[in-house]
């Protein structure tokens, strides 16, 4: 097998050289020619590998130099990137509690609001549970807490009314009105005629007199051109009797005036104990003035002992009225 050394010979020999080794002139003559032939594709593929090694190399450098700029970006700027680190994170999650406590804040302030709603719905259930006794015991007790008749009162004794006591039925016996009275529990002794022209309305404060008839007169604050006369007397819902038969029924007024008294009949009348407060529009008035009044009960409600009268006022003007009745 021919030897491929003298083929493979270094490319910077000159011609004259390679065909001196070369024993055969015509041989070295071939071989030259093959030697021409490859010799630039030679040199090619050499150049080509060289730009090859030099590419891989840049590349290579190109990475390196990309590390140490992160390197050094990493190292020579930490405190930027902390706080942009910082200001992306805390801001929103700062945000996102301050929302919190406002729900938090808010939410406290629904529940108390609730509470305060549920005291409310149970104090409206427990009005609305109430029975229609209660709801009017509470009424009568305003009313008789209040004044709600709106007309001025010249039978009050804090003005000057007073008592006739010549012209009015004697207390009921002292000594049964004690025994009664301590037995239903309401007073322990006989309250004086007077009493009825006083605003205080309660249990056993009236003025008795025996039976079911008797009368009472009033001297008036001042002379006045009567118009109506309002008795008033208690419910029997506080009445610790249970009972309103001493209530008075059937009476007649009379307006006195002169001496010797003039009696004058102003109207009779019926009062409905269900009604505590009722005012009664005076079936005559003569366009005259009177100092007194003159109030005469023919029967009360069934009780045979006594008569309770609780509070009397008496309406009117001083003067003449514009419009006067028929």
């Amino acid at each position: 097998m021919p030897s491929l050394g003298p083929v493979l010979a270094p490319p910077h020999m000159s011609s004259h050289v390679w065909r001196r080794q070369t024993p055969n002139s015509g041989k070295g003559q071939t071989v030259f020619h093959l030697y021409g032939s490859i010799h630039k594709p030679f040199i090619t593929f050499c150049a080509l590998l060289t730009c090859r090694f030099c590419i891989c190399r840049f590349d290579q450098l190109r990475v390196e130099i990309s590390i140490s700029r992160f390197w050094m970006f990493s190292v020579h700027l930490p405190s930027k990137m902390d706080i942009w680190q910082e200001d992306s994170i805390d801001s929103p999650l700062q945000s996102f509690r301050m929302y919190q406590e406002k729900v938090r804040h808010h939410t406290g302030e629904i529940q108390d609001l609730r509470g305060h709603l549920n005291q409310l719905i149970a104090k409206l259930q427990e009005m609305e549970a109430m029975s229609d006794e209660q709801k009017m015991t509470q009424k009568i007790i305003k009313m008789i807490q209040g004044d709600y008749i709106e007309k001025p009162d010249f039978a009050l004794k804090s003005i000057g009314a007073s008592i006739d006591f010549e012209q009015t039925s004697a207390t009921y016996n002292h000594d049964k009105a004690c025994s009664y009275w301590n037995w239903i529990r309401l007073w322990n002794y006989a309250q004086p005629p007077d009493v009825i022209l006083e605003p205080n309305v309660t249990p056993g404060n009236c003025w008795a007199f025996s039976g079911d008839r008797g009368q009472v007169t009033i001297r008036l604050a001042q002379k006045v051109y009567l118009s109506n006369l309002t008795l008033q007397h208690i419910p029997k819902t506080i009445s610790l009797s249970g009972s309103l038969d001493t209530a008075p029924k059937d009476f007649v007024i009379y307006g006195m005036e002169g001496s010797p008294k003039e009696e004058v009949f102003l109207g009779a009348f019926q009062f409905q104990p269900e009604n505590i407060i009722q005012t009664f529009q005076l079936q005559n008035q003569p366009p005259r003035t009177f100092g007194a009044v003159k109030v005469k009960i023919s029967s009360n409600w069934g009780n045979p002992r006594f008569t309770c009268l609780y509070r009397v006022r008496v309406h009117g003007s001083v003067t003449l009225p514009r419009e006067q009745p028929n």
